[in-house]
């Protein structure tokens, strides 16, 4: 190991050599290395004592007499490190002021930093006039030193700052270039809540007043932010400023290059003609002698083959030549790029030299060569076998857990989207289980082989494989073994007698669970002269998808008393309770009991459905369906809180209005809510139910019914005012008056919407689910959602709009995706299950088309 000269120091024995700091004849050499120390020790987190750092402070403020430059400036850190108080920082103050003052400009520029980090407001109104002169000094580390200080001080004293921009915009036509790029930044940030402001600095500075290279590339940065503000409020299409960043990538500078080029790439709906000369110039990048430039310009043309793989094409040859870079970051972005962007004819050259360098790179970056080449396979899927093979080979290679279920969960996905591939996909999977180390990954892999196996022409092929993970693996790999088995025996009759051979061995196993499924598979599938259930019972047990939530399921089972009555599945509630948003209620004001969403899922169901129940207007209304989430009809903070909950019955809608009273001087009698249907015409109202007191912050519900057409989803608008009387409270008896006055408060309006007749119901399984449907329930249709925000903005709202459940993780959309498949389920009034298969493109820059 390298030799570390701070090496075993203590805290105690550095602060013993600080003594030196008050020695008569100050060595500076010495003092500059006891100070090294202290921050040394300051960096490793070690804390000193108010105590231990008051002492350190006062010895090093004796080292100002000192007229060593190098140990003048270490003393300027110690100060920052140690961050005296404020009671501390007056015996400092006049040796800083002296120095800022001073003719020596090193000491100028340091005294400068340390001032700006350790005074108050009240200090640094008497420095201002000091700080103004420092920014427009000849001397460009001076003029820095003030620059950067009060960007600095913008977080913590911003009305002193801005009273000094005439001095930096004077700053930014200086002729230095560190100067001009700290100016620019805090000119910018004096002016970033002035739009306008902002435009003007961009319009004036891209005439060509920057000189120094780091300003420009700050002035391109700031004028893509102009750029995209103006696209949001400018429809005409045209592009301020566009002009200028294209001058830019003629500028001599490879940064200021290389920041127009990525600013231009990274445009909202870049246009092909827009994107050519920073793609022009990047390719010139590609085969720079300077690694960071290479990398810089992958990199870049990896993100534009996402959104615009057509105008990366030009650049594939170059990019193959990077494949052999000894940098292998910058190879790996030159494989994935090439692979986003290459024709069916290039695949097999890309994977010979893929496989020459895969074991050179780490695993996160295999990963994203492992993504890219699934992406290639579905791009192009009559190259299956070759790649489908690359990824069983590199599969039996070492590699970490993340990195081994990428290539599975490739596999898995390209076995389901492409039918010729399964059978040699699930034989690559099998000879991987053989070796894998990782229970996750068998288990799953088992569970696959379940689904997809039987359906093969040939399945006992995989049998062998299967019956092996009995004797060779662990308890948890064994038990999902048996499974797989005994789901292969359900679905291929000529294999049933071999299975229950390899099941009844599984009897005399070591572990109890492998026992008890070896048992109950047994008894389902008529082993050993038990009642056989018929074959569709078999199956639906196996393969149907469990349309329970497993939380509500948990939840029932835990509130389930053990009785002579037996667990009734049925009971437990399908719909997918979200999480409910933050009440907008202040503490105290909002609806608790009924009015607002109890915890669980299932004794929010429960406890809904006792409630109407127990209502005689509402009893002979039949099973309730569902109940929507509480939406609010008031503003935060109203004299009145009011949400409603929406009850679905069959033929009737329940409206619960949860009411709260939150004057403490009132109190309201005989509540009712007057609702207007006028905009609702299949609705007739056919009961309500007033409150009949509501005290101040004591909730009550107040409910009106309507009827409609029995099974059909009506939709329509409510109108609705809280009609009440009200009387005074003697707020020092809290006694309320005998007569009261009839009052009015109008409410927001209600609407009951498609979703509300939509349970969200999960399946386990989306594409089993998908294919045990019949095929005559089936429904396709297009759709032109028109302009949205985004792809992910577009998902959204049509999940909202149709109410129901995401299935496999498939609501969250990539960034930069320009194709999205949606899967989601529900149950739909009449206990119909529904399944939709959402598949949204980008057509042009933002118009979303949806099938």
């Amino acid at each position: 190991a390298d030799y570390s000269p701070f090496l075993g120091i203590e805290k105690g024995a550095v602060l013993q050599e600080a003594r030196v700091f008050n020695d008569p004849q100050l060595d500076p050499r010495r003092c500059s290395q006891v100070i090294t120390k202290l921050l040394y020790l300051l960096n490793q987190g070690e804390t000193f004592t108010k105590v231990e750092a008051t002492e350190v402070f006062f010895a090093v403020t004796k080292l100002f007499q000192s007229k060593d430059i190098g140990l003048r400036r270490m003393v300027y850190v110690m100060i920052k490190e140690l961050s005296p108080s404020a009671d501390e920082v007056i015996i400092v103050t006049s040796s800083l002021m002296k120095d800022m003052t001073s003719k020596t400009d090193m000491y100028r520029a340091n005294a400068i930093r340390v001032l700006c980090r350790i005074t108050d407001g009240t200090l640094l109104t008497q420095i201002e006039r000091y700080l103004k002169q420092a920014i427009v000094d000849k001397n460009p580390v001076v003029a820095s030193a003030a620059l950067v200080s009060g960007i600095h001080l913008l977080q913590t004293n911003p009305e002193i700052v801005k009273r000094w921009s005439n001095e930096v915009q004077e700053a930014v036509q200086s002729r230095a270039a560190l100067v001009q790029f700290h100016a620019l930044a805090l000119l910018h940030q004096i002016r970033q809540n002035d739009r306008l402001a902002v435009n003007k600095l961009v319009s004036s500075l891209t005439k060509g007043s920057v000189r120094s290279p780091l300003a420009q590339c700050l002035l391109i940065r700031y004028t893509s932010q102009v750029i995209r503000e103006s696209a949001n409020n400018n429809q005409a299409g045209d592009r301020p400023f566009y002009d200028f960043l294209e001058g830019c990538l003629r500028h001599k500078a490879e940064m200021v290059i290389f920041e127009a080029a990525r600013a231009i790439t990274e445009l909202n709906g870049v246009t092909s003609r827009e994107l050519t000369p920073a793609i022009t110039v990047l390719q010139l990048f590609l085969s720079s002698s300077k690694p960071v430039l290479r990398f810089a310009a992958v990199r870049t043309l990896n993100k534009v083959a996402m959104t615009h793989p057509m105008a990366v094409t030009n650049c594939n040859i170059d990019m193959e030549s990077l494949i052999s870079d000894q940098n292998r970051s910058i190879a790996t972005l030159a494989i994935t790029t090439l692979l986003k962007t290459g024709n069916e004819s290039s695949v097999d050259r890309l994977m010979k030299q893929i496989t020459n360098f895969m074991s050179d790179i780490a695993d996160e970056f295999k990963i994203v060569v492992v993504e890219a080449i699934r992406s290639l396979c579905l791009k192009f899927p009559l190259k299956h076998r070759s790649l489908m093979n690359f990824l069983s080979n590199i599969l039996r290679e070492e590699g970490g857990f993340e990195y081994k279920k990428a290539i599975v969960d490739s596999i898995v996905i390209l076995i389901r989207d492409i039918p010729e591939a399964k059978e040699s996909g699930l034989l690559h999977l099998c000879e991987f289980i053989e070796d894998c180390e990782f229970t996750y990954l068998s288990t799953q892999i088992l569970h696959f082989l379940g689904i997809e196996g039987p359906k093969t022409s040939d399945p006992s092929k995989y049998i062998r494989y299967i019956y092996n993970r009995v004797h060779l693996e662990n308890a948890t790999v064994r038990a999902g073994a048996v499974s797989t088995l005994a789901k292969f025996g359900a679905m291929v009759d000529t294999l049933k007698p071999r299975v229950f051979v390899l099941l009844r061995r599984c009897l005399f196993d070591n572990d109890d669970e492998v026992r008890d499924r070896a048992t109950l598979y047994l008894n389902t599938l008529g082993g050993d002269g038990a009642v056989v259930e018929t074959g569709e019972d078999v199956k639906e047990f196996l393969f149907g998808s469990l349309d329970i939530p497993l939380v509500n399921l948990e939840n029932s089972l835990k509130n389930y008393e053990p009785s002579e009555e037996a667990f009734d599945i049925n009971s437990v509630p399908k719909e997918v309770k979200t999480q409910p948003l933050a009440e907008k209620k202040a503490p105290g004001k909002k609806p608790t009991g009924l009015g607002a969403p109890p915890a669980g899922p299932p004794s929010t169901v429960d406890a809904y459905e006792k409630l109407l129940s127990s209502i005689p207007e509402f009893a002979n209304f039949g099973k309730l369906f569902k109940s929507s989430a509480p939406v609010e009809l008031t503003e935060a903070e109203t004299e009145y809180a009011v949400n409603v909950v929406k009850h679905i019955f069959d033929g009737h809608v329940v409206f619960q209005y949860n009411c709260t009273n939150t004057i403490p001087e009132q109190l309201l009698e005989n509540v009712t809510v007057i609702v207007d249907a006028s905009e609702a015409e299949e609705f007739a109202e056919v009961a309500s139910k007033p409150l009949r007191s509501l005290p101040y912050d004591s909730p009550g519900q107040t409910f009106v019914a309507f009827e409609k057409p029995e099974g059909v989803p009506a939709v329509g608008k409510f109108s609705n005012m809280l009609r009440f009387i009200v009387k005074e409270v003697d707020p020092s008896t809290g006694e309320a008056e005998d007569d009261g006055v009839e009052d009015e408060y109008q409410l927001e309006e209600l609407e009951v919407v498609a979703a509300d007749y939509m349970l969200k119901v999960g399946v386990s399984n989306f594409r089993n689910a998908w294919e045990t449907m019949d095929a005559d329930c089936e429904r396709v249709d297009e759709y032109g959602l028109g302009p949205r925000e985004s792809l992910a903005e577009a998902v959204n709202a049509v999940i909202n709009l149709l109410g129901m459940q995401p299935c496999e993780g498939t609501e969250v959309v990539l960034n930069n995706s320009r194709s999205h498949t949606c899967l989601l389920s529900g149950v739909y009034i009449g206990n119909v299950k529904v399944l939709v298969r959402l598949q949204f493109g980008l057509d042009g820059p933002k118009d979303v088309a949806m099938k």
